[in-house]
């Protein structure tokens, strides 16, 4: 289960509505009314960058937006400029759906809310993420590819299992992978991710090994459709054939709370989103 706090950005593109976003609770710190800002605001004695997010979404909006949410990704904190907010829902993994393909770069998945009186709601939950890299490309430069590939020595045969919903993300996981020079499977998901390690554990069986003995490590995102990071990590830790699998959170969701929980489903590491060459060193 997870909180999503629901907002709205103005008039979509083509429609007459006014749709529904969302984003993970545990990533906003506080709401306060729009302040008088330029580029910057000053929140509470803190500098903050704000991203016009109707803009952004190409929402119309016929006045000022209302609300800042202010929020921590990979330890930057930035103000998202808001029409309003409307509610804070709990629901399930399993009611958050990928939009791979059809919910546009800056869309990750979409959530189905089930209202009292029977009727559906749709949020787009946003990729943060990819937001953050096209406003502050300079916050996401690569690590060069030698001080990379010095760093990280994994057992002889062994690759690592990816996972991650967002584009940008997989493709900066990647190159980072790529730069450490080791080998590697990227999925979009944890569902994905998991499908793929019980066919690598039916095949380990079959030629009389240990899935140790193939897979490294499982590299995974906490936010995901369908099953989040933490499942995925229960699910290996409880099951025998993963013994000597290593787990490795790697998350934009920072916070001392997030890596107490990572701790408790038995993840051996928590890496904050994105410095490769501090991913490299855990790996």
């Amino acid at each position: 289960m997870f909180e999503m706090l629901l907002f709205r950005l103005g008039e979509a593109p083509g429609t007459q509505r006014h749709e529904l976003f969302g984003v993970n609770v545990f990533k906003v710190r506080e709401i306060p009314v729009m302040p008088e800002i330029t580029a910057m605001a000053n929140i509470r004695g803190q500098m903050i960058t704000v991203v016009n997010l109707p803009r952004i979404m190409g929402c119309m909006l016929d006045k000022r937006p209302g609300l800042l949410l202010v929020t921590e990704f990979s330890r930057m904190a930035q103000g998202f400029a808001v029409e309003d907010v409307t509610e804070i829902v709990r629901l399930e993994w399993k009611q958050v759906l990928s939009a791979e393909g059809t919910g546009g770069n800056l869309v990750t998945s979409v959530a189905k809310l089930n209202d009292e009186g029977g009727g559906t709601r749709m949020v787009q939950v946003l990729d943060v993420e990819q937001i953050l890299r096209d406003v502050f490309p300079q916050e996401f430069q690569a690590t060069e590819e030698a001080e990379l590939g010095s760093t990280v020595h994994l057992p002889t045969g062994t690759f690592i299992v990816a996972a991650d919903d967002s584009a940008v993300a997989r493709m900066m996981i990647e190159d980072g992978l790529k730069g450490m020079h080791v080998d590697y499977i990227m999925t979009k998901s944890s569902k994905e991710a998991c499908d793929r390690l019980q066919q690598i554990a039916r095949q380990a069986e079959r030629e009389g090994k240990a899935v140790a003995d193939k897979v490294a490590l499982v590299l995974s995102d906490l936010e995901m459709p369908e099953m989040d990071g933490f499942t995925l990590t229960r699910n290996i830790k409880l099951d025998p054939r993963f013994t000597g699998v290593r787990v490795i959170i790697h998350s934009s969701l920072t916070g001392k709370t997030n890596e107490e929980h990572v701790k408790k489903v038995g993840a051996d590491a928590y890496v904050a989103k994105f410095n490769a060459m501090e991913l490299a060193t855990t790996i």
